[in-house]
């Protein structure tokens, strides 16, 4: 039966950023799909989330890291090494947005973007893909953007960082797709979050927003749960260096 293809029993997840907004549905959705969570945010505060997932039934470990700072990353790597046997499913969610005007952008809002967008989403996609490359099964997902395909405004280093991301999606795939390993992206649309929140309170922007999605709204957490669960089930396992876009046809205007 086809819907067993999505089940995700016996499989632990490692979302990163699901301690809030998108990530925290992507954890939610793995969660109610069978597979324990790990989790990781620079809050230190995960008592909404731990409850949320063990309603589901399911196991949930957090861990505090800054990704800005890359000794801070590799900590967190081994410690979750030294804690679990193996990672099945990496969701590579966290990151961050600074908004400036581009002759006034400093080099700390690029530094810091790119770090925490960009470089950990590589380290940890090496770091723990490598093993899945080892036991010949793995799902990683990366979270790239409508900006992985567009300029964006106000907001160079994260334009950068999300073409970044959609490279790689590439670059990882075409190395491990033959070693089980399924390699995938995201590009959520315009996403009703906290990110997103200056947009939506900008009446001009939010307008022209609006009027290109063609569903007539913006999207919520909620609607990218079934795609996720969809990249990191054995219902995806010929899909490979692809971005899927969850965007209200957005690109299709």
């Amino acid at each position: 039966m086809v819907l067993e293809d999505f089940k995700l029993d016996g499989k632990t997840a490692l979302v990163t950023g699901g301690n809030r907004g998108i990530g925290k549905s992507y954890a939610l959705a793995l969660a109610q799909a069978g597979a324990d969570i790990v989790t990781v945010s620079y809050e230190s505060d995960f008592s909404e989330t731990e409850k949320l997932i063990s309603s589901t039934g399911r196991k949930f470990k957090s861990y505090v890291c800054d990704f800005s700072n890359r000794e801070d990353l590799y900590q967190f790597i081994k410690g979750v090494k030294s804690d679990f046997d193996r990672i099945d499913i990496l969701v590579n969610n966290a990151g961050t947005i600074l908004r400036k005007p581009i002759a006034e952008h400093p080099d700390e809002y690029w530094d810091k973007v790119i770090e925490i967008n960009l470089t950990s989403q590589f380290i940890l996609t090496r770091e723990f893909g490598k093993d899945m490359a080892e036991r010949g099964y793995g799902k990683v997902v990366f979270i790239a953007s409508l900006l992985s395909f567009q300029g964006g405004i106000l907001v160079p280093g994260y334009a950068a960082s999300k073409g970044g991301v959609k490279q790689l999606t590439m670059a990882f795939a075409n190395e491990w797709a033959s070693k089980g390993v399924t390699i995938n992206a995201i590009a959520p649309g315009y996403i009703a979050t906290e990110n997103t929140r200056p947009l939506r309170e900008d009446p001009v922007r939010n307008k022209s927003i609006l009027d290109r999605i063609p569903a007539g709204r913006w999207g919520t957490p909620e609607d990218l749960m079934g795609t996720v669960v969809f990249l990191c089930s054995d219902a995806s396992k010929y899909l490979n260096g692809t971005v899927v876009t969850v965007d209200g046809g957005w690109m299709g205007r």
